[in-house]
């Protein structure tokens, strides 16, 4: 693989005024590709590396994704069966209808969780919800068990909605395993996989060197957010709450070019790849919160489906992926995709908001074509 169209790109960006970025590509035996470009914040002078710890936020969803389903071969969850079989808090969920709750006719399963089509959505997700929540004067921080009591907006099985589903794989993870999700992790997940900078709260040391969050300001300028330490929360967010590097996440979404490496059956990572929604679209986010999230549609125009933890473009995508590939993404502007036709996958870490920023996403979209481009 010739790296030299891939590194333009990135020093490129980072000349333009992004402030690090992490970058590689993966096959089945190994790293293909890798670089690190520019500083930890802006105009500092600690430079990126392969283990300048990043919040992956929603990265977080296929390691909870994986989990479950390792749970599921050993019969400890049921797909289908009713979740509150073993979260009791889920038994009588409510739907959010025009600014009131009415109790919903379906129960929800861990299938629905993990496809997003439990009728849960997120607060910046969601006009609706977001004036709920005002409203009703809540407001949560992250890790907060008060944020899972959430109305749902659909009724089970309706639509592919974004939204705290996997937040509850997570808390179904604890229950099966008997484990904390951090525990579960690192004894499952993390620790055979070599992934020890993988964390939901990073060491001093792994946040001494932590890639700082940046938020895009009116006039187009960047500023570097104060920092705000990791403390114990309520419970450990499978949805958004990791921490981790260039070099760990690679080794997870090699995984998946392997057959699971072990960690699960080939067949669960077949059912994790495959469309798992049937006729409805998938991929599909609005904002509520422009500062947050610009809202976003992975693949405008196409038939988007979802798997178990991830996106799945069903036609090729415009910058090169194979149909059939499966991808992600965090709200910090952290992304990967893995393209098992093409037998590669590929992480890019940045940490800027708002999520879907478009001088990232002209970075994505360079740094993808540049790698098919380098295959060729």
């Amino acid at each position: 693989m010739d790296p030299t169209a891939i590194n333009r790109v990135l020093h490129g960006a980072v000349a333009s005024g992004i402030p690090a970025i992490a970058a590689a590509v993966t096959g089945p035996a190994g790293t293909m590709f890798e670089a690190c470009v520019g500083a930890t914040t802006l105009g500092g002078d600690l430079l990126v590396t392969p283990d300048t710890l990043f919040w992956i936020a929603s990265m977080t969803k296929p390691l909870t994704s994986l989990a479950a389903m390792q749970l599921v071969e050993q019969g400890k969850l049921s797909l289908h069966d009713p979740i509150a079989e073993i979260l009791p808090q889920l038994a009588h969920p409510n739907i959010l209808q025009n600014g009131a709750l009415r109790p919903a006719t379906r129960p929800i399963t861990l299938h629905q969780l993990l496809t997003h089509t439990s009728g849960f959505t997120y607060g910046f997700a969601s006009a609706e919800l977001a004036a709920w929540l005002a409203a009703n004067n809540l407001s949560f921080t992250r890790g907060e068990l008060a944020s899972l009591d959430m109305p749902l907006l659909l009724e089970p099985g309706e639509r592919w909605e974004y939204g705290i589903s996997t937040d509850w794989v997570g808390q179904a993870v604890e229950a099966a395993s008997g484990e904390t999700l951090d525990v579960y992790f690192k004894n499952h997940i993390t620790g055979p996989l070599g992934m020890a900078n993988t964390v939901f709260l990073p060491s001093p040391e792994q946040g001494a060197g932590r890639a700082v969050l940046h938020q895009r300001q009116p006039d187009g300028t960047l500023r570097a957010l104060p920092p705000n330490p990791p403390q114990q929360p309520e419970f450990f967010s499978g949805g958004g709450g990791l921490y981790s590097t260039l070099s760990d996440y690679t080794k997870f979404t090699r995984l998946f070019l392997n057959g699971g490496a072990g960690l699960v059956q080939p067949e669960s990572i077949a059912a994790m790849g495959a469309n798992q929604i049937g006729t409805l679209r998938a991929g599909f986010i609005p904002s509520a919160d422009p500062a947050f999230t610009q809202g976003s549609d992975a693949f405008p125009g196409m038939d988007t489906k979802w798997g178990y933890g991830f996106v799945i473009n069903p036609d090729p995508g415009p910058f090169g992926r194979s149909p059939g590939t499966l991808a992600w993404g965090g709200v910090a502007n952290t992304y990967f995709w893995i393209d098992p036709v093409r037998q590669i996958a590929a992480v890019i870490l940045m940490q800027i908001l708002p999520s879907g920023d478009l001088p990232v996403m002209q970075t994505l979209f360079g740094f993808e074509r540049q790698v098919y481009a380098a295959l060729r």
